[in-house]
């Protein structure tokens, strides 16, 4: 039991990621004496090897790439282009850094809040062990968070790969990177990495990229890549790796292309495992699902009186903002007398390829298999002023409603601004409104927005 004392607090937050600090701050506030416990970097995913350093790194891509095309602009650059990737790394370290360093501080500096940098383990339901000293609070908050899953492909175990984490510590342009996995993150290192000159190859196991997503969306995500010289290979149903010198090939079962693909490096992105494996759960006595990650209700409570799990551990979302919004539902529903729960939240997310896809809502296949009577309207971003005049017009735009109730059921935007402008369809979603209410509404000219009132306009039969 190390030092065989039990500090006692009324609650005890394991992981700092985007759920811990802000409920760690709430209890504070509310009188409680609160740990918190963190065994690695503070900020989690989002703050270390997610959002903030890809998309300092994506923004860095952007301006090689627009750099590149200058010309088209009537802009002339003397000069070789070059991009060095110390430089980038070093700008996406001090964003990361400041984002970290700024939120250890805060906590550390947070009255009534005891910060612990080590292990937690459970050792019974209320009672947590860090580094041999013993923790016991009335109420205990998971947040421990996911990380890349390596998939067991042949030879996996014989060469060096990155992830999404160790990806951070690149700083240097990687010949021929091979990625496998078709998803976001898969993507959007995809295309940083061809614009800082590497010559890229995708490799997805199924028949399309992004497979969650409507079918139109990875269609024309792939011709986006393919623009830019990216190579794309689909239905990889067998990929098996291997060294090769210094380079590392990648045997695939492909319907089309050649049966092997030799890069430099390899890239393995293909989905997140909760890190829920070492954590004493048994002990406890919580359940998890069969991948392991922690099963909560509506609330986000485990079966065990007293725990939660928010955040991506949880399976209820993988996202920054749906961890940030578990947090919010466990104080509301804790302290403010709330009865919020997981189910009043509309999917929303954006991949932050360039151009962006922002999407909220139901897929197509969503919509088709609820029988319900829908309505649709697509529109191409060369039809838009705003993309025109900013010489950025692939992807379109696409929004889904219910013929009888006039609800908004889905919408997607693959285009520049994107990721903003979902946002005037999501707000409509959330207030119930009818969506003759942003029919009506008056946009300003010349946006990406001012064009929804003019697609729902335009609204003909699913």
């Amino acid at each position: 039991m190390g030092g065989g004392m039990t500090t006692a607090y009324d609650a005890i937050i394991i992981g700092t990621g985007q759920a811990g600090p802000g409920l760690a701050e709430r209890l504070v506030q509310a009188g409680m004496k609160v740990a918190i416990i963190e065994r690695g970097l503070f900020g989690g995913t989002c703050v270390n090897t997610g959002c903030t350093p890809t998309k300092a790194m994506v923004a860095s891509a952007y301006v090689a790439h627009t750099a590149r095309h200058a010309a088209d602009y009537g802009v002339e650059i003397d000069g070789q282009i070059a991009v060095d990737m110390k430089r980038v790394k070093a700008r996406k370290d001090a964003i990361s850094g400041k984002s970290r360093t700024g939120l250890e501080a805060w906590l550390k500096g947070l009255s009534n809040c005891t910060v612990y940098q080590g292990h937690a383990r459970f050792k019974l339901a209320h009672e947590i062990n860090v580094n041999g000293t013993s923790l016991s609070a009335e109420q205990i908050f998971i947040n421990v968070g996911t990380r890349a899953r390596i998939p067991p492909l042949p030879g996996i175990d014989q060469v060096s790969y990155l992830t999404n984490s160790s990806m951070m510590d690149v700083d240097f342009i990687p010949p021929h990177l091979l990625i496998v996995g078709g998803g976001y993150i898969g993507l959007e290192f995809g295309q940083m990495y061809r614009r800082f000159g590497s010559e890229v190859t995708i490799i997805e196991m199924g028949p399309r990229l992004i497979g969650r997503e409507d079918e139109d969306i990875s269609i024309t995500i792939k011709e986006i890549l393919e623009r830019e010289g990216i190579h794309v290979r689909l239905n990889a149903k067998c990929i098996g790796v291997e060294k090769q010198g210094g380079q590392v090939g990648a045997s695939l079962e492909c319907k089309e292309g050649p049966p092997e693909v030799t890069g430099s490096h390899l890239l393995l992105a293909t989905g997140r495992k909760p890190n829920t494996d070492d954590l004493g759960l048994e002990k406890a006595g919580v359940v998890q699902d069969k991948h392991g990650y922690i099963i909560v209700d509506e609330q986000l409570r485990t079966n065990v009186p007293g725990i939660w799990a928010l955040g991506d551990c949880n399976a209820k979302g993988a996202f920054t903002h749906t961890a940030y919004n578990d947090f919010e539902i466990v104080a509301a529903n804790l302290l403010d007398n709330g009865s919020r729960k997981v189910s009043d939240r509309i999917q929303a997310y954006a991949i932050y390829i360039d151009p962006p896809l922002g999407r909220c809502g139901m897929t197509d296949v969503e919509v088709r298999n609820s029988g319900r009577p829908a309505l649709v309207s697509k529109r191409p971003m060369t039809r838009v002023a705003r993309a025109i005049e900013k010489g950025e017009t692939q992807g379109f735009m696409k929004i889904v409603v219910d013929r009888d109730t006039k609800q908004i059921l889905g919408a997607a935007i693959l285009g520049t601004g994107g990721d903003e402008v979902i946002h005037c369809i999501l707000d409509v979603m959330y207030a119930k409104a009818p969506y003759t209410v942003l029919q009506r509404a008056m946009h300003i000219h010349p946006t990406v927005s001012e064009l929804i009132p003019t697609m729902l306009e335009e609204l003909k039969p699913f």
